[in-house]
């Protein structure tokens, strides 16, 4: 790699993806199109967003409710549009995949069908400082069983003196706690580090623990590769308004293997629009589940957000996902030498990078903890025009996304936090 201008052109130049930032709405100020870094929190808009809501208001005003089953495109099938773009990016089957709700609704309904305390099977295994939804998520649902959070729910940390979890500490506190353990519920990638996890190996030692395990995929789906049905996970949930795109407030997404959509055991909160398909409009008293992951929806979806979902989702199918993830390992591997370089010029480690630099624990995100003056410095490149993301007490989160990012970007970010620090 080279720290040049002219290297980072001839990257985007040789990028099989870069006419796809054409199809996003580009922050601009004072004629300058800024430096957005913030997929990881909110997705930008894509340009065909405003089409497809328009679409959903037309059918609206023409056919009423009738547009659920009129038109060219009726709301009543809408659904289908969305499970097979996103069965490829969470790398499961159409029937395993559902779009309902937000992230935290969707993992307190499926954690009414995967978390069953029986006697001394009632611990769950998540990591230390989760995001803080699925804290509260964990601390509220154990707290409806009538079980102690403070007894049940076990946190891996990290080591003294690091910032990532390793993984052997992982499989060890599974196979500590295997005579007592219902549930793991880990994230897929650390939202505050940026560490892809391996799940696959996370979930084969839960299973051999007799325990079952879900992942939150927030900050994971549409960033990293997921074979979820592959990897036999039971159930997963994420938002879709980071690296898909789909507006703020979008509607979630989750998962659950095959195996279980037939289970007539299991626990759910039932709804009607989860209510078998063939026999919904009959109003008969009596849940039958849709034998699929159809099955956990509640309540009429909101078309609106479909639309603004479909149309992300339809740039991810053109796109093809494994070329998406190649280019945002190539971006934040461009972005990590980089550093490196603003470290040496300096003569001190003012950035210490704590996500991963193996390209299984990582991907988009690098988060840099500051050393000396680091709300000083977010606040100066805040200032250039860059949009990076502040957590507290000390760390700067950069995404660069590659639907939409270019390696010139990369480069002029990492010369501006150059300047800043070292003048």
């Amino acid at each position: 790699m080279e720290n040049s201008l002219e290297y980072a052109r001839s990257l985007d130049q040789a990028d099989v993806l870069k006419d796809y930032r054409d199809a996003f709405i580009i922050p601009v100020e004072e004629g300058k199109e800024q430096l957005y870094f913030l997929g990881n929190s909110l997705g930008l808009q894509p340009r065909r967003t405003a089409g497809y809501l328009q679409r959903i208001l037309d059918q609206w005003s023409r056919y009423g409710v009738e547009s659920f089953f009129m038109g060219e495109d009726p709301w009543m099938h809408y659904h289908d549009h969305l499970i097979r773009p996103l069965s490829r990016i969470v790398g499961a089957l159409p029937s395993e995949v559902t779009v309902m709700n937000q992230l935290t609704v969707n993992l307190h309904l499926i954690m009414v069908s995967f978390y069953r305390p029986e006697g001394k099977r009632n611990k769950i295994i998540c990591e230390a400082k989760a995001f803080p939804s699925d804290q509260y998520m964990l601390e509220t649902h154990v707290r409806s069983h009538g079980l102690d959070p403070e007894q049940v729910i076990v946190e891996v940390a990290p080591r003294e003196g690091e910032h990532t979890i390793r993984h052997e500490d992982i499989v060890e506190a599974i196979d500590r706690h295997k005579e007592e353990l219902a549930l793991v519920l880990w994230g897929g990638l650390n939202y505050y580090t940026g560490q892809v996890f391996d799940m696959a190996s996370i979930t084969d030692a839960a299973h051999k623990a007799g325990a079952r395990v879900g992942f939150d995929l927030a900050h994971a789906a549409g960033n990293i590769a997921l074979d979820l049905h592959a990897w036999e996970v039971d159930f997963a949930c994420w938002c879709s308004y980071k690296y898909l795109n789909s507006g703020p407030g979008a509607v979630g997404g989750a998962y659950v293997h095959e195996r279980f959509h037939k289970d007539p055991t299991l626990n759910r909160f039932a709804g009607w629009w989860g209510y078998d398909k063939t026999t919904r409009f009959k109003m008969e008293k009596g849940f039958r589940p849709i034998a699929s992951a159809e099955g956990w929806q509640l309540s009429t979806p909101s078309l609106l957000l479909y639309a603004a979902h479909r149309a992300s989702l339809e740039i991810f199918e053109e796109a093809g996902m494994d070329r998406l993830v190649e280019k945002g390992q190539a971006l934040s591997d461009y972005l990590l030498f980089l550093l490196d370089e603003v470290n040496r010029r300096s003569g001190n480690r003012q950035v210490e990078v704590i996500t991963p630099r193996w390209r299984s624990e990582k991907g988009c995100q690098v988060s840099m903890l500051m050393h000396s003056r680091g709300r000083e410095v977010f606040d100066a490149l805040s200032r250039e025009g860059i949009f990076a993301d502040w957590r507290e007490p000390n760390v700067i989160r950069v995404a660069a996304v590659p639907l939409y990012n270019r390696f010139e970007e990369v480069w002029h970010f990492a010369t501006i936090l150059d300047k800043v620090l070292n003048g």
